[in-house]
């Protein structure tokens, strides 16, 4: 039987990518759907893009750009080396990347340049790195890297009266556009916890 699963802020870390893949006990019928910020963080950045650039030839896989991404691809390709940037994982990146050669870092430039915006599957459920301001969905968000920083997706579902019906008028309105909305982004320990949580929907 055929799975989606859901594999969201691996920020470089490629133990925990592995040992997720085998609790989860995956198989070549499931579909992975990947969050983004697949580098930053850990040590292993450029090890976690070679193994995701392996794993999408024998597994179904669906790649999401996320914030992280966004900066990394300015410092491979121009150069831009924000200090922030450095300061949140990037600068454990920039180490990895130091002895990497020219070839790598090219393959790993065009994993970067073709990752997806968003995902909706045939069941109407959406993933997205972080979330959309756009009130009728996706399709018309203007600010593209919404897709990658916004949080107000987030903070309206962890904000929502559980008493109010989705009928309500004062009901928001980006949560009813779809069966499901599946985001990252967000660490779940900034309100103490440490699963996925589930909100709105």
């Amino acid at each position: 039987m055929s799975r989606t699963l859901v594999i969201g802020d691996i920020h470089g870390g490629l133990k925990a990518l592995h040992q997720i893949l085998e609790r989860a006990e995956v198989t070549t019928n499931d579909k992975l759907v990947f969050l983004g910020d697949y580098i930053d963080g850990w040590s292993d950045s450029p090890r976690v893009i070679d193994f995701l650039i392996e794993l999408d030839k024998t597994h179904d896989c669906f790649f999401i750009r996320g914030n992280h991404e966004e900066m990394v691809l300015r410092w491979l390709m121009a150069g831009d080396d924000n200090a922030e940037w450095r300061i949140h994982g990037g600068q454990s990146t920039v180490d990895a990347y130091q002895d990497l050669d020219i070839h790598t870092k090219d393959r790993h430039i065009g994993f970067l340049a073709r990752l997806n915006d968003y995902y909706i599957d045939e069941q109407d459920r959406l993933y997205v790195h972080a979330g959309f301001t756009n009130q009728k969905g996706v399709y018309y968000e203007f600010f593209r890297g919404m897709f990658c920083w916004d949080r107000t997706l987030w903070e309206t579902a962890m904000s929502l009266n559980p008493a109010l019906s989705k009928d309500d008028l004062f009901y928001p309105k980006r949560l009813t556009l779809y069966k499901e909305i599946f985001i990252g982004h967000t660490p779940v320990t900034r309100i103490g916890e440490t699963v996925p949580v589930n909100k709105a929907n």
